[in-house]
């Protein structure tokens, strides 16, 4: 009984080893075909973007029309025409038409039959169903016909390019027959430009003469002419700079005045109530009335808001002289962004809200003008 034991035993140990062996085996066959299996997958996706996946849309046209009327001694205004392309396939030109992209369908690749709602494979008799919507084989027939439409497009548009070169073939033919012909009429019309030259030449030494002696009477007018426009010239500068004169006065007077003013403003308002504002906070204040950029001074309008910041609530106090604000303007975009320059308060306009002010030249950008934004910051 011992012995019947131990043979069983050793007969199992023997089994338990082949059975060990046949699994290792197995395994590297399994990892085998795992990798095949992902590198005909990877490829069949490399392979699927390369075919187009409809063939192009043939509504296109084309149309490049050869004048075939003769070449004749006449001109043509509406010669006789055909087009060339009469019979070409313009949607072959077609490019960047959509391919197929299975980087979404990698589970369809891996379905080989037809399963139902369980996952399990339909049968067929004694077989599972290995063809239908869902399985890698609807993906592979599909591919495949594209790619024999492909090819037939291929096909197809390497005839077209046998027809293109016997249509340029014949073109470069009769462009060269008509080459010689042209060359001919060139020569025969040089012949007749030399002949042309020669009474152009024999006509202008006889039309020389006239032309000198109209010459001298021409330059004896224009001379009398300059002399006149230069007495009148002369006339309108004195005009012009007596206009320039009289306006700087006015202007140079009225700017006299306004600083006079202004001094005097300054001067009530340092011995009246004193005003200590020196600041006033940030935002609109309100816009450009009218601005010199020749003498440097603006006139502003400022908000009812701002006139109590710097004159009180009852606005019973002067308004603060040499105050700054920003000048800025909605769109322009200079060195500084949207600012056109800075400004300081002179003299208020009683009765409004005006208050002369200065230009500071050192923070000037470009020219003030009215309804440029007043800005406190």
């Amino acid at each position: 009984m011992n012995k019947a034991l131990h043979a069983f035993v050793y007969l199992f140990l023997a089994l338990a080893g082949a059975a060990l062996w046949f699994e290792l085996q197995l395994n590297a066959k399994r990892a085998l075909l795992v990798d095949r299996s992902n590198l005909h997958e990877e490829k069949f996706i490399s392979i699927a973007k390369t075919i187009e996946k409809a063939e192009p849309s043939k509504d296109a046209t084309a149309e490049i029309r050869k004048d075939v009327s003769p070449v004749e001694a006449r001109l043509i205004d509406t010669p006789d025409t055909e087009n060339v392309l009469e019979d070409y396939k313009p949607y072959l030109e077609q490019q960047n038409l959509e391919t197929f992209d299975w980087n979404g369908k990698r589970e369809q690749l891996r379905k080989i039959y037809v399963e139902d709602a369980d996952g399990n494979p339909i049968m067929d008799g004694g077989r599972p169903v290995d063809r239908g919507p869902g399985t890698a084989r609807e993906l592979l027939d599909s591919l495949l016909a594209a790619a024999s439409r492909q090819q037939s497009t291929l096909n197809t548009t390497r005839a077209e390019l046998a027809k293109l070169r016997g249509i340029l073939a014949d073109t470069v033919e009769e462009l060269n027959d008509l080459k010689p012909r042209a060359r001919q009429d060139k020569v025969t019309l040089a012949e007749k430009d030399d002949k042309i030259a020669e009474l152009e030449k024999a006509k202008a030494e006889a039309e020389g003469q006239v032309v000198k002696i109209k010459g001298q009477i021409d330059d004896l007018t224009a001379e009398i002419a300059s002399l006149r426009d230069e007495v009148q010239t002369a006339k309108d500068e004195a005009a012009q700079s007596a206009e320039k004169l009289e306006e700087s006065e006015k202007k140079a007077a009225n700017l006299a005045k306004a600083l006079q003013d202004a001094y005097q403003s300054a001067g009530s308002a340092s011995a009246g109530v004193g005003n200590v504002v020196t600041s006033v906070p940030y935002g609109e204040k309100g816009k450009v009335v009218s601005a010199d950029n020749e003498y440097m001074f603006a006139t502003i309008e400022l908000s009812d808001a701002t006139m109590k910041e710097l004159k009180g609530e009852k606005r019973d106090k002067p308004i603060p002289v040499g105050l700054e604000f920003t000048v800025k303007r909605e769109g322009y975009q200079g060195a500084a962004g949207d600012i056109v320059g800075r400004i300081r308060t002179r003299q208020e306009i009683p009765g409004k809200n005006y208050v002369i002010c200065d230009i500071l030249s050192a923070w000037t950008q470009t020219e003030v003008k009215a309804d440029d934004v007043v800005f406190s910051d």
